[in-house]
């Protein structure tokens, strides 16, 4: 099956591999050397795969209760109706969205354990992710516009990062992360964006191509992306310009995963992404593409 996003082909002397990174307790050093020439971090294996699929299924097991994911298959398979109920059975969306995104089994992949040794190693101290997660359910036809994490959460620390973590395992033509090799070094577009909020600066779209073959071919470099399995995770940092591949599933299935941010305790915080209910962009989760039915356009802000 050809690979596309937003439904142009990847031609594949374009397509690379991400590369990838070995963690242990004393790399901090070749971590931190590695995101600066890459832009980005790949780190296979070392969340616990069985947290990560715990985490799956229950989010799976609400969106069935919505009419959102089948049940005619193992329900962890997470295979889309193409219809949804969600509207009708849920009164709040923004609510219904924040109480799946707050599930504990999700919270102890994303809030504890190996993911903030990770973080708490390549940062070189304590760790404070921000409260808001982004859990993401791309049904198949859909995919992320590309954009810089920056325009969106950069009130607090620049020392900030984001972590891409696949909630079961993809395949590429289920829609994984693309990355633009070398983005985090295109000083043209990070002049323009450096400082930007999205809040604020309303006549500004964080959302910068819908294109990125094209973007690719005109730059020069190659897109990069892979297939992934429970307990990989993604770095990026706030400069690194992604999106994704179209979800192509030939079984119909949703690509689950989730995006959160990390940052050292002891730097300044953007209050928009922490507390009890965030505020996030001014709707808290219900700003979100994934709070709304599944059924429903992508938001791209």
């Amino acid at each position: 099956m050809s690979l596309t996003s937003h439904g142009h082909p990847v031609p594949p002397e374009i397509l690379g591999p991400l590369n990838e990174s070995r963690f242990s307790p004393g790399a901090a050093s070749s971590l931190r050397d590695r995101m600066e020439e890459d832009g980005y971090l790949l780190l296979r294996g070392l969340l616990n795969r069985d947290e990560v699929l715990r985490a799956r299924r229950e989010i799976f097991e609400r969106l069935a209760e919505v009419g959102e994911v089948s049940t005619e298959h193992p329900v962890e398979e997470g295979v889309a109706t193409g219809t949804s109920q969600r509207a009708d059975l849920v009164s709040d969306l923004s609510q219904f969205w924040q109480q799946v995104s707050e599930l504990p089994s999700l919270r102890r992949v994303t809030h504890s354990g190996p993911m903030i040794e990770i973080f708490e190693t390549f940062l070189g101290g304590p760790v404070r992710p921000f409260d808001f997660l982004w859990l993401r359910t791309m049904a198949p036809g859909k995919a992320s516009g590309f954009h810089y994490d920056h325009v969106y959460m950069n009130r607090g620390t620049d020392h900030l990062f984001s972590c891409w973590t696949p909630l079961g395992d993809v395949k590429r033509e289920e829609g994984t992360l693309l990355v633009m090799e070398g983005s985090h070094h295109f000083q043209d577009l990070i002049s323009k964006y450096r400082g930007v909020d999205v809040d604020r600066d309303s006549s500004v779209n964080g959302t910068i191509t819908l294109d990125p073959v094209a973007m690719a071919q005109e730059r020069g470099v190659r897109l990069l992306s892979g297939d992934f399995q429970a307990g990989d995770i993604l770095i990026l940092d706030m400069f690194c310009l992604h999106g994704s591949l179209d979800n192509n599933s030939s079984q119909g299935k949703i690509r689950l995963s989730c995006d959160t941010r990390y940052q050292l305790a002891s730097e300044p915080i953007d209050d928009r992404w922490i507390g009890a209910n965030p505020m996030g962009h001014g709707g808290g989760y219900g700003g979100l593409s994934a709070a709304q039915p599944l059924t429903a356009p992508p938001i791209f802000r």
